[in-house]
């Protein structure tokens, strides 16, 4: 085989500097594959830390919380996606692992998945995403917008597809079951589902989005959607969006 010219390997080693240069500066890292969480070797996307902070107390989040059904057409912001997965199932201390959700056992059966569709969210390709609390990332599942398949999994409930995004709610019971047994299943995991939809709820009506929780869909097309492992069962599909 015919050895590269010397100005062929420069050209490589310029193209590949380029190539990570561009990805320092998007916040996107490489990863390999591993046996659990990782299952895909795709590319990570960094979302904006979180803020714990805001001009919303917490009281008057709990009196403003609705059921939102209506959305407007603008794209949610990077930081806006950031803090609503962050309330779900974000790190809130990295020396324990304790999430902003409580979990019996502290064992997190749950894995957050973001369907972007339209408006979506900006500077961020349509696709079924995958949240990882430890890194606080994205780990893109597919490409392609599946809101209106969602759509007609959850019984064509036009909130599914009007909204920015849908945040699935999926659970892995034998986390739970493995130290509880079948009680993990029947009570603990719906339990932390019933806190992570709360936590989404306020959170959105901190940042004055439109959101709410549905549980009226078909369990397996909703999992083939976002290419959830066989050992999970969705038990949310959250749509959200900004106001109109």
């Amino acid at each position: 085989m015919q050895r590269p010219s010397r100005r062929t390997l420069v050209t490589l080693g310029a193209i590949g500097i380029m190539t990570a240069g561009l990805e320092a500066v998007l916040g996107v890292t490489r990863r390999t594959r591993t046996a659990d969480h990782d299952r895909f070797q795709n590319e990570s996307l960094s979302l904006p830390s979180p803020q714990e902070e805001s001009d919303t107390a917490v009281e008057k989040a709990i009196a403003n919380r609705r059921s939102r059904r209506e959305y407007g057409t603008q794209p949610l912001t990077r930081r806006e996606l950031s803090q609503l997965l962050w309330a779900g199932q974000g790190v809130t201390d990295r020396s324990t692992g304790y999430r902003a959700a409580p979990s019996a056992g502290a064992l997190y059966p749950l894995t957050l998945y973001v369907v972007v569709g339209t408006p979506g969210v900006e500077n961020l390709e349509q696709g079924v995403y995958q949240y990882q609390p430890e890194e606080h990332e994205l780990r893109q599942v597919k490409s392609g917008n599946v809101q209106s398949r969602l759509r007609q999994a959850a019984l064509d409930q036009g909130d599914v597809e009007d909204a920015a995004i849908d945040i699935v709610v999926s659970a892995t019971d034998e986390r739970t079951t493995q130290k509880y047994g079948n009680r993990g299943k029947l009570r603990y995991v719906p339990m932390e589902a019933g806190h992570v939809g709360e936590n989404i709820y306020l959170q959105a009506e901190s940042l004055t989005l439109s959101t709410v929780t549905i549980g009226a869909f078909d369990d397996e097309r909703v999992r083939q959607i976002v290419d959830a492992p066989a050992n999970q069962r969705p038990l949310y599909v959250i749509p959200v969006g900004t106001r109109p």
